[in-house]
This record gives structure tokens, sequence and C-alpha cells, in this order.
């Protein structure tokens, strides 16, 4: 088996679903660890806890999200513009208080008759394709991309192109040139799209915001605002679906639950999401001033880097490594936490909760079509995933 490098460091290596067990012993034997990186002058910490971990990202008056630079003036130069994690108040304030009503239950319940239709299109279309079929490729991937790009009001015939360039440009497989050409043509793309959002006015989300609540954004922060709702919406709840139906697959009785009964659904979403933490570490905070955590100094300049994987495992401490569905009170730190609580959590859940039980409904015989062991699963230091889970049923 391969070992922690120092691209993939011990807290965001994984052994399938699971990090590394270093990862538990280090987080029991202490919360907050000073470590070692080489991209960086300043002292870094790693904060473990779930306590250390809400404290620091809760903390928006100690604590910057802006990238970490030499100086202030750098730092804000890396802002990616409308990325709502890569900014501090009062610009973070003004922009998600724009953003924040059009992710609202009622808003949630009124999509849900259009995300069950999508479903079981993909359900239908899952069945064609025959037997064994892969799930990532054929349900966990395409889904919550025609959601987000529904949410968003990006054309139908777009969404496969869209969706294609996102994954090529996150994919660890390609040579860099590659990279770079699939996100230079899905930004090029949203360019085009946001700019007509200003001209053409419909019923999702762009047009609201923007000739409903008359959205005071440029150009670039209306792109990237786009941007950062689309991303998550795909390769985080792919990833969560994908490792969350193989974490089921390898609970039967898990399984069994949730295919039977309603009443396990939202538990069942939580337990996935705090299971996989699929983004396993959240963006660096950098110490505005001097703060004891922990019973240690960090001081201003330091970066603080939180572990939500070890955080989400420690926070359940008497079976923290079982997956467990009928699992109450899972504070997971998933969406992350505080202002920087991840905007569109309530569409990732809808979407998972709609998603899992169908599938399980329609394919009651579902099961690993390939040994565990052969599965072959993304780079840990992006957003994690299981490269393909071929299924038959």
């Amino acid at each position: 088996m391969a070992k922690p490098t120092a691209d993939v460091p011990v807290h965001e290596y994984r052994v399938g679903i699971d990090p590394l067990p270093e990862l538990g012993l280090l987080s029991r034997q202490t919360p907050l660890i000073q470590i070692d990186t080489a991209n960086t002058a300043e002292r870094t910490w790693l904060a473990l806890g779930p306590d250390e971990v809400r404290a620091v990202l809760g903390d928006a008056e100690r604590f910057s999200t802006l990238p970490p630079a030499d100086t202030e003036a750098d730092s804000r130069r890396l802002v990616q513009d409308g990325n709502l994690l890569q900014y501090d108040p009062p610009e973070h304030t003004r922009l998600r208080r724009m953003q924040a009503p059009e992710f609202t239950g009622r808003r949630m319940r009124r999509l849900e008759p259009l995300v069950e239709k999508i479903v079981g299109d993909h359900l239908d279309a899952l069945e064609r394709a025959g037997q064994p079929a892969d799930l990532v490729r054929h349900y966990a991937q395409p889904l919550p991309a025609l959601v987000g790009c529904l949410l968003l009001g990006i054309p139908r015939d777009d969404h496969a192109e869209l969706a294609r360039n996102l994954d090529l440009s996150r994919s660890e497989n390609l040579p860099r040139e590659h990279r770079m050409a699939a996100g230079k043509a899905y930004m090029a793309y949203l360019t085009k799209f946001a700019r007509s959002k200003r001209r053409h006015r419909g019923d999702d989300l762009i047009s609201v915001l923007l000739h409903e609540q008359r959205l005071d954004m440029s150009d670039e922060e209306l792109v990237g605002t786009v941007a950062t709702l689309l991303a998550p919406a795909v390769l985080n709840v792919t990833g969560t679906m994908a490792l969350g139906l193989l974490a089921l697959l390898q609970h039967p009785e898990q399984l069994v639950l949730l295919r039977d009964s309603d009443e396990h659904a939202d538990r069942a979403v939580d337990e996935m999401l705090r299971y996989t933490s699929v983004v396993s570490t959240a963006s660096p905070r950098t110490a505005l001033a001097d703060v004891e955590l922990a019973g240690q100094l960090v001081k201003a300049g330091d970066v603080v880097l939180c572990s939500l994987l070890a955080a989400n495992r420690a926070q359940c401490p008497h079976a923290a490594d079982a997956f467990d569905i009928t699992r109450e009170n899972s504070s997971h730190v998933a969406f992350g936490h505080g202002i920087h609580h991840c905007l569109g959590a309530p569409l990732s859940r809808l979407t998972l909760r709609v998603a899992v039980p169908a599938l399980l409904r329609r394919l009651p015989g579902l099961r690993l079509a390939v040994p565990a062991q052969d599965l072959r699963y993304k780079s840990p230091s992006g957003i994690y995933g299981v490269e393909t889970l071929p299924v038959a049923w």
C-alpha cells in the first residue's frame, strides 16, 4: 500500500473510504498540532479536534479566510472573484446576503418534484445501460450536474459538455495542459452564460439574483459565483453519493434499513456526509491576532488547517469509524462551520435524500460487481471519491 507523502499528508490520506489509523491516534493525542509545510514561511497548525475545528471556522473576527500570502495585498490578489470561501466580511456578508434567500427550505421544496423527475429519468437510463453498470458514470456524476444546472438555469443541451470540462479540469489522470484547457473551456462557457443572464431573464437562481434582487455584482463576481455554486453541487455531491453508496453496499444491514423505511433518510444523508468527508480539509485560515487554542498560542500570521475528516470521525468517539444511518445528533462539519458554512448545503442534502433511497428501491438487489479491493479512488488531496463504482442487480 502506498504511504503518505509531502503531496498527500497523513491528514488527507485515505485507505478506501477511511482515514489512516494514524490520524485517529494523532487526534486522540492532541486536538491541535504544529506541522511542517514546504509551501509557506508562516507557522502552520493542524486542528484535529471537533471543538478546535469549530472554534477556528466559527471565528471570522480572528481568523481570515483570504488565501495565505506574504502581505494582505498579495492575499487579496489571490482571491477568486465571487468565491465566498475566500472572502472575509464585509465583502463576504454582502455577497452571501444576496444569495442566501435562494437556498431556503421553501425553494428546496419547490425544487423537490423536479429533482425527483431527474432521479427517475436517470434510473431509467441506468437500467437501459444494462449490468454491470458504473454508478459514477450513469448516476452519481450526471444527476447532481443536472440538478445544479437546473438551479442556475443552464440550458439542458449544455449540461453534458459543461460537466465533462469540470471533471476533466480536476482529473489527476490527465497532463496539466489538458486540465488547464478543460478549465478554461469551463470558465469561458460560464462567462458567456453569466453575461447572457443580464439580458435574458428566466425563473432560475441567477435570474432572480440579477433581476429581482438587483444583484450588485461585477461580471467577474457573477461568473465566480456561478462557478463556485456549480462545482460543489457537482463534485462534492458526486463524491458523497458514490462513497455513501459504497458504504451502504459494504454494510448491507444499513442498506436494507434505508431501502425499506423513509424514516432513516435524513439521518442517512448526514451519516454519509460525516463518514465520507469528501472535502478532507477546510480552506486555510490565517490568524489575525494571537489566539490561545487547545492550550497553545497561535500567533498572528500563523496558518491553521482544519481537518474536517478528523473532526467528523472524532465527534463520535465511541463509534467514530462505524457507519450507522440511525446515528442521532451527528453534528458533523462536512459543510464547514460558521459564516462560511456551505451555502448550497440544502441543495446537496435534497439531492442525496431523493437519489440514494430511490436507487435502492428501484434496484433492491444492488451489489458490487467487482471485489471492493479492486476499486480505484481519486486523489486524496482533492475532492475525494471513487473513480468508478461497477454494480449489478
